[in-house]
């Protein structure tokens, strides 16, 4: 332990830092609401210069509009309520998780999550609770709640240090956010603010909730394999044996009431699968678009976030019948009531950013911006290796003093999106660079929402553990992570492999 204090001295001071900055920033609420009334007061400033710019595709002039005037306060009065509705992310993370609260509720996520683990061979273990941590993204915060704790359980339980355990699910769940072998919320979340913000330079552009899933996909096993290397090598060996008063205690396995429920979930989501597949498969098949025969712009593509929710409850409610967790229709609903009572605060958030966002396409000012933006980077000539990089950091850097990779991207994409557009890089791969970016430093970024109950499950194991342990044993997975992550993103850019479906890195310069 001496020598993780020695370490976590210099760390605490460079915390101390973090943290004050952080703790200045008002509520992300409260600072959205700021960020629109500046945009009004900036646009009134901008109307006042010629600030006038050129649209590169259209020819036509760009000119700042001024939200102090008497139309633009008809337009602040007249549509807020369609500003707040009509936000592309906010049905679709209301919806997602009503599907996935069904699953949470039901006990279905929590079982496949300890099947998983506990079926797994010793060898595997690390490799294994890493890996699950990446696929419990799908099921928001249950990775946090469940799986962390758990793992250092399993640890303990097989004769290994508890702390390693919970440092190996925290790397997988928060480190590995963006990766992931499913969709989850955040995935239609990001993507309707990054259509809002690609909207600013073409008004029909809009990115599809699973533009990074090639992506994704491959990160997955990548951020396991890492997040493993990382445990065994780095964290296990520096933080020893374990000498605390815990005790190993055993992992219930699951039922027989549980293991039905499963097998009526598997049953229930494969004929849900089939389903999907009759209608993808044939070439004229119902899920397909009706006039091209195309799957990419098909009501299957356009409606996953409808799929991520019927499979979510279709899984949840068949596990709930066999493992009888749910006695009627009110235990579903309570379910789903569950989930939504944890969006209050998101909603209250939703409805600044939503203005925010409005109020900055109004007045042109993104638009002004992206396009000047645009000029600068091009006379420095940088590749989109080295620009890529950049960004990336700039958003790693941003994380560790604003937790929420929702907010963050509400600020950032209506600014970077429009201006790497105006390069040639689609709004896919900017978006795909910034979930990079926001996921290497959640496990070091005490702003992380959940970075509280993290420091609290290792002092269970070590009383005298803080936030500097915390951050000492992250760390490495931190600087892992990015390396690991870039070095995979050079490799696709050489490649020059899709990101998603239909999701080139380019796009033809309007």
């Amino acid at each position: 332990m001496t020598q993780i204090k020695k370490k976590k001295s210099g760390i605490d001071k460079f915390l101390s830092i973090v943290e004050r900055i952080g703790n200045a920033l008002p509520h992300p609420a409260t600072l959205f609401a700021g960020f629109a009334l500046l945009v009004i007061i900036l646009s009134w400033v901008a109307s006042l210069f010629d600030l006038a710019v050129t649209h590169p595709g259209t020819g036509k002039i760009i000119t700042p509009v001024n939200l102090l005037s008497t139309e633009g306060l008809h337009m602040i009065l007249t549509r807020m309520v369609t500003n707040f509705t009509d936000f592309a992310p906010l049905g679709t993370v209301l919806v997602s998780l009503l599907g996935i609260g069904i699953a949470e509720g039901t006990g279905l996520i929590g079982a496949v999550l300890r099947l998983v683990v506990l079926s797994s061979p010793k060898r595997l273990l690390t490799f294994v609770i890493v890996f699950a941590g990446v696929i419990s993204n799908t099921a928001s915060e249950v990775g946090y709640v469940l799986l962390v704790p758990l793992a250092a359980v399993i640890f303990l339980a097989a004769g290994r240090n508890p702390l390693a355990g919970l440092a190996a699910a925290f790397a997988g769940v928060s480190g590995g956010y963006s990766a992931n072998l499913l969709l989850g919320t955040i995935d239609p979340l990001l993507a309707g603010l990054s259509t809002e913000a690609a909207r600013i330079i073409d008004a029909d552009y809009t990115v599809n909730p699973a533009a990074n899933y090639y992506f994704m996909f491959v990160s997955t096993f990548l951020v396991a394999g890492l997040g493993t290397w990382v445990t065994e090598k780095i964290v296990i060996p520096r933080l020893g044996e374990y000498n605390g008063d815990e005790k190993p205690q055993s992992i219930d396995r699951l039922n027989s009431q549980e293991k039905r429920g499963l097998l009526y979930a598997s049953l229930a989501i494969l004929a849900s699968i089939a389903f999907v597949l009759g209608g993808l498969l044939p070439e004229d098949g119902y899920l397909r678009n009706p006039e091209t025969g195309e799957i990419l712009n098909s009501p299957f593509m356009s409606g996953i976030v409808a799929f991520i929710f019927l499979l979510s409850a279709i899984g949840g409610i068949a596990y709930g019948i066999g493992a009888k967790t749910i006695k009627n229709d009110s235990d579903v609903m309570r379910g789903m009531s569950k989930s939504m009572e944890t969006l209050g605060s998101y909603i209250v958030l939703v409805f600044f950013a939503a203005q925010f966002v409005a109020y900055f396409n109004w007045t042109n000012l993104g638009l002004i911006l992206a396009i000047n933006g645009a000029d600068v980077l091009q006379t420095m000539g940088l590749s989109e290796i080295p620009l890529m990089i950049m960004f990336i950091l700039v958003a790693a850097v941003i994380n560790l003093v604003m937790g929420s990779a929702s907010a963050k991207w509400a600020i950032m994409a209506p600014v970077f999106i429009p201006m790497f557009m105006l390069l040639g890089y689609s709004p896919e791969f900017t978006q795909v660079a910034y979930r990079i970016g926001d996921s290497v430093t959640n496990i070091i970024s005490p702003m992380m929402s959940y970075f509280a109950l993290i420091v609290a499950f290792i002092q269970r194991y070590d009383k005298n553990a803080g936030i500097g342990t915390v951050i000492s044993t992250m760390l490495p997975y931190s600087i892992v992570f990015f390396i690991g992550w870039v070095v995979l993103l050079i490799v696709w850019i050489i490649i020059g492999l899709p990101i998603g479906p239909g999701a080139e890195m380019y796009i033809t310069q309007p």
